[in-house]
């Protein structure tokens, strides 16, 4: 089959969207499909990817207050579409992209919208609850029923779908690189360059923008050096708030590293903390979590989101959406058995491969067989 993968909010600074996208093309092309990943940029260009990917950029404006983000004019994208004659186009974006579905299902075309978002929670952001969640039924009613399939990575992704009924609606964990996110990258000179002897190291990876609750990780550490624990946050990322972010944590002993590049790196940060932070109340998978458990390093996280499906009490903690709470799941950890929590951990992560998501996906998109 040839698969086109559309997709906004795509950047060299992506995270967790730029994974999936990629991890699936390459296991799309590894199976014998041709694959093309249609994305918005600063000017047109092609670039074939290292995993056999066709990556087709079309020139697209930045939109204000997203660190850069671009969105692609549908008229574009359907120009590239029109020569790329797909036998299924996989969808990961609810905003300009979202009217490909009918555009497939005229043209006889296999459709998939990925969630990678709530809706809901979204919206709860700036409407009361009520209005919310009236506005999201309405728009994934109709989004739904636009697409031949329409695709989760947990349950808590899925339960504004769950909730009106959806028929089509159905789930494709994602999953991490066991060999790159790895105990073994653990690093004592990386560590000695944040922090000296039996300081513990806390890490928060992720995009400092308002849904991530950054601050939550900033004032957890506030609150456990007042209980008397020497520790150091490293917060990994880049995004609109890090200005903001580092007047909160003034004082504080945190460093903001910006987005790391390099993957090996990122990696043995994530083996070489002791804890690792993910208080966003609305990640519907939280790929950096998963990354961490892989390397072999516990998670303390929100109970308000879909973490509650992949962290274990043996692996992390998870916490109330207060700070004094989120500094009390820490303390747990901290004082747990750290070589248990470990090798647990790694059990966890070990549950969750890229193949297997890769095979979900290709059944979503009518490819199997």
């Amino acid at each position: 089959m040839r698969i086109v993968q559309l997709a906004n909010f795509y950047g060299p600074r992506s995270g967790g969207l730029r994974t999936a996208l990629h991890q699936w093309g390459g296991g799309y092309v590894a199976r014998g499909h041709e694959v093309a990943l249609v994305v918005p940029g600063a000017r047109r260009g092609e670039e074939l990817l290292g995993n056999g990917v066709l990556r087709i950029t079309v020139p697209a404006p930045v939109v204000p207050w997203t660190g850069g983000y671009r969105v692609a004019d549908p008229r574009r994208v359907a120009d590239m579409l029109r020569g790329l004659r797909p036998d299924a186009v996989e969808v990961s974006d609810r905003l300009t992209l979202r009217g490909f579905g009918r555009w497939a299902r005229r043209r006889d075309v296999r459709s998939v919208v990925v969630s990678h978002e709530r809706l809901d929670r979204l919206l709860g952001q700036a409407l009361p609850s009520p209005a919310a969640r009236r506005a999201a039924d309405l728009a994934n009613r109709r989004m739904a029923a636009d697409y031949d399939t329409v695709v989760c990575t947990t349950e808590f992704a899925g339960a504004e779908f769950t909730r009106i009924g959806t028929p089509n609606l159905v789930r494709v964990p994602l999953g991490v690189d066991l060999d790159r996110f790895h105990p073994d990258r653990h690093d004592r000179s990386l560590r000695e360059r944040f922090v000296p002897g039996s300081v513990r190291l806390l890490l928060h990876c992720g995009r400092l923008s308002v849904e991530k609750k950054v601050e939550r990780s900033i004032d957890a550490t506030r609150l456990l050096r007042r209980r008397g624990h020497d520790v150091h946050l490293v917060v990994a990322g880049d995004g609109p708030r890090r200005h903001a972010l580092e007047h909160k944590a003034r004082g504080l002993p945190v460093t903001f590293t910006g987005f790391i590049r390099d993957a090996g790196r990122l990696a043995a940060l994530f083996a070489t903390a002791d804890v690792s932070l993910a208080p966003g109340p609305h990640e519907t998978f939280c790929l950096s979590a998963l990354e961490s458990l892989a390397a072999g390093t516990p998670v303390v996280a929100s109970r308000s989101s879909a973490l509650t499906e992949i962290l274990t009490p043996d692996c992390g903690a998870l916490s109330a959406d207060r700070g004094p709470a989120f500094a009390e799941a820490v303390d747990e950890i901290l004082c747990g058995p750290d070589d248990v929590l470990r090798r647990s951990a790694r059990r966890r992560a070990e549950q969750f491969g890229w193949a297997a998501s890769v095979d979900g996906m290709l059944a979503a998109l009518g490819a199997c067989g």
